[in-house]
């Protein structure tokens, strides 16, 4: 992994911190409309990684009562958007693509895992990795995803 040395220091990052206060907690009052949809429960968060927990709801499956792979693009996508926002850099940062794979199904009730994982930071492109597990440990989608740097400056989170 290359984490360049023009990204904000995790020991002084205010957005890290502050993801890091809701470690324990459903995302129900993230700044994320979709977040708070997903409602995921934030397990970790911390340098260039992080977990979080999703139960699968009806509302987020297909006909065949499997979990659409919509919903399951739009966690990885969230998560790996989550993980860059957490690095404190200046700037927002926007996806330029998500590649999924789509390997197993989840059911109604499922409690998921996914994880997302800086692999190269550069100066305007990151590369981030997520990956969504199930209960059994097989792997239910992953995804590798490209971000690049916006014009928008990035306020300080609430509560600083």
């Amino acid at each position: 992994m290359t984490i360049p040395s023009n990204m904000a220091s995790f020991q002084e990052n205010s957005r890290l911190i502050f993801l890091q206060q809701f470690v324990g907690q459903h995302m129900t009052g993230s700044f994320s409309p979709v977040a708070k949809w997903l409602n995921g429960r934030l397990i970790a968060i911390q340098d260039s990684e992080m977990e979080i927990e999703y139960i699968v709801r009806e509302d987020m499956c297909n006909p065949m009562s499997t979990l659409h792979g919509g919903i399951a693009a739009t966690i990885l996508d969230d998560i790996v958007g989550t993980m860059v926002y957490a690095m404190g850099r200046e700037f927002a940062y926007t996806s330029v693509n998500l590649n999924c794979d789509f390997l197993n199904p989840a059911v109604v009730g499922d409690v998921l895992t996914a994880k997302s994982q800086i692999i190269r930071a550069g100066k305007s492109v990151i590369h981030v990795e997520g990956q969504i597990t199930n209960g059994l440990g097989k792997i239910v989608a992953k995804c590798s995803s490209n971000l690049i740097q916006t014009a928008l400056k990035i306020p300080a989170p609430s509560g600083d």
